[in-house]
């Protein structure tokens, strides 16, 4: 299903049947150790990358975010493509952070608590189909094991109310989406589409994480 077709009913099914507003979550107990890195990235699949790019683009410490696609081939990553569920693409967003002031683990916690519902299996909301999925796109061998150790840690402390369904893959390659596709909620805060589904999500951050929201 294409993310134009869509209802209020199924959006609203959504949050009151998922995990999504779960309420906060723990901190990572296993995190990244003051890096000498000025920046680092991390990429993350977890539904239209619309919502998943407006959230972080509203996080402090993070510099740069763009949305595109992991997974599939460069031949494949185009949204036409991507869109019939065929590319082996998840919709994703490269989140670019300043290691002094946010780490990986608490993007993670982010991205868990009000960035998606990782409970949904090829599917968030009204968007079906496996370019839809929830994938942790790891880069190093630190992500891969911060990744792990928290999914376990979110399972053991029954954080939601079905079983984890987020994917670990590493990173093979970001392919960078098409222009229009790109800060698509700011630049449209009234499309319906963004209203229903992005908005949301901006304000879950502003309330679940009051110390990390940054307005733009």
């Amino acid at each position: 299903m294409s993310r134009l077709r869509w209802s209020l009913l199924t959006f609203a099914a959504c949050i009151t049947t998922t995990g999504l507003w779960a309420g906060t979550l723990p901190d990572p107990i296993l995190d990244e150790t003051q890096p000498a890195a000025k920046k680092e990235t991390a990429v993350l699949a977890g539904g239209c990358f619309w919502g998943v790019e407006a959230v972080f683009s509203h996080v402090k410490g993070v510099t740069g975010v763009v949305s595109g696609y992991s997974g599939g081939d460069k031949k494949s990553a185009h949204m036409g493509i991507v869109e019939s569920g065929k590319s082996n693409h998840a919709e994703s967003v490269r989140v670019t952070y300043d290691p002094s002031k946010i780490t990986y683990g608490k993007i993670l916690k982010v991205f868990f608590s009000v960035v998606h519902d990782p409970t949904q299996v090829n599917r968030q909301g009204p968007d079906v189909g496996p370019q839809y999925r929830s994938v942790i796109f790891y880069e190093s061998d630190q992500q891969k094991n911060i990744a792990e150790g928290y999914i376990r840690q979110l399972e053991s402390a029954g954080a939601f109310r079905r079983k984890i369904a987020t994917q670990l893959a590493p990173l093979d390659g970001f392919y960078q989406a098409e222009e229009f596709l790109q800060r698509y909620s700011e630049r449209n805060p009234t499309d319906p589409y963004v209203v229903q589904n992005d908005l949301p999500r901006l304000e879950a951050l502003k309330r679940e994480f009051p110390e990390l929201y940054r307005s733009k």
